[in-house]
């Protein structure tokens, strides 16, 4: 039963009015689809009272999210989302971007994301800016892409170099009723989770890096809901948001509607175990650097295998490979060819255009 207080506390209902929801979750109750969408809706209008904001933010954060809050609040940003139209159509689109705030090491879902692209997937990169400075879009402008590009930019290098960056603070405008709140508040909160669930082309496949185990099967199921043709969530044993090297990886696997749990070890994948020490960028410059190394084939390291491990993920749930063992070759051949190069190059070039 929800808690009305003393009468003094009572006020009318009012637009944007979080109260309903707070009480409910003060009761220790979760918000069901319909009313996070409601809440949600209040937040991205800006008609909720900051107070109130920060109040629902931290207790959702209290407990493990359920799919349906995932899905609720999901569907509103997709709502509000600012979208990149393009000429290929979702299902055929997949994202490799993670919720950040895991053990840094480098830039592995921006190296999967241009390899897969040159080894045949159609990716539309979602990303940000990191508070360690060299995030998707620090590293991407470091390496001469227009990370600010307009859309029909976007879509161009979509369609022609069958990758683009969208910058989630372009396509997300509504999200900044919420912003002065989370960086007042200090920690995650559900918004953290939900960069993965609304990508700006529409993405309908998805290799989903998270931050914590706990969020692997929430995240599979919200996705699953969403309507996702093919989705991998992943969690590195270690710590890493990637398909990891130096541990044991959680996979939950979203297919046809239908979540699929399953524990992969470095071994099965064919590669030695890596620390995740030796895969960390020390700055920015030095990110930059790796990154193009192994796109360019000069990197035959760790690194590297990393990269082919994620990229190779990226083609299974594309579509474009069968199997792992196929696309870890296909992905190497990318490099090793000079495609993943020229993929870099022509994300560059018609990026400067926009």
């Amino acid at each position: 039963m929800a808690r009305t207080g003393p009468s003094e506390f009572r006020r009318p209902a009012h637009p944007g009015d979080l109260t309903p929801y707070l009480e409910r979750l003060l009761d220790g109750l979760a918000l069901d689809r319909e009313q996070t969408s409601a809440a949600f809706e209040a937040i991205m209008t800006g008609a909720a009272h900051h107070a109130e904001v920060g109040a629902l933010l931290a207790l959702l954060a209290t407990r493990l999210p359920t799919p349906d809050e995932l899905t609720g609040a999901a569907t509103v940003m997709r709502r509000h989302v600012e979208r990149v139209e393009s000429s290929v159509p979702p299902e055929r689109i997949v994202d490799t971007a993670g919720t950040g705030g895991a053990l840094k090491t480098f830039n592995v879902s921006t190296a999967a994301a241009l390899v897969a692209a040159a080894a045949g997937a159609t990716v539309a990169k979602h990303g940000n800016r990191s508070r360690t400075g060299r995030g998707s879009a620090e590293v991407l402008k470091a390496l001469g892409v227009n990370v600010d590009a307009g859309r029909p930019a976007q879509a161009r290098c979509l369609e022609t170099a069958r990758v683009c960056f969208c910058f989630a603070v372009h396509h997300h405008p509504a999200a900044r009723h919420a912003m002065p709140v989370r960086q007042a508040l200090g920690f995650p909160t559900i918004f953290n989770l939900l960069g993965p669930l609304t990508n700006p082309a529409g993405a309908a496949r998805q290799l989903v890096g998270v931050y914590d185990a706990r969020f692997v099967r929430p995240m599979a199921e919200a996705l699953a809901t969403l309507g996702s043709v093919r989705a991998m969530v992943v969690h590195g044993g270690d710590g890493l948001d990637e398909i990891s090297l130096g541990a044991p990886t959680l996979v939950a696997h979203v297919e046809d509607g239908v979540v699929r749990e399953e524990q992969i070890e470095p071994e099965q994948l064919g590669f030695e175990r890596a620390e995740a020490g030796s895969l960390v960028a020390r700055d920015l410059g030095d990110a930059a650097r790796l990154l193009r190394a192994i796109i360019e084939g000069h990197e035959r390291g760790p690194a590297r295998d990393m990269t082919l491990v994620n990229a190779a993920a990226t083609l299974v749930v594309a579509g474009r490979s069968a199997s792992f063992p196929e696309a870890l070759t296909v992905a190497a051949h990318a490099i090793d060819f000079g495609d993943a190069a020229q993929t870099l190059e022509q994300l560059v070039e018609i990026s400067a255009a926009g």
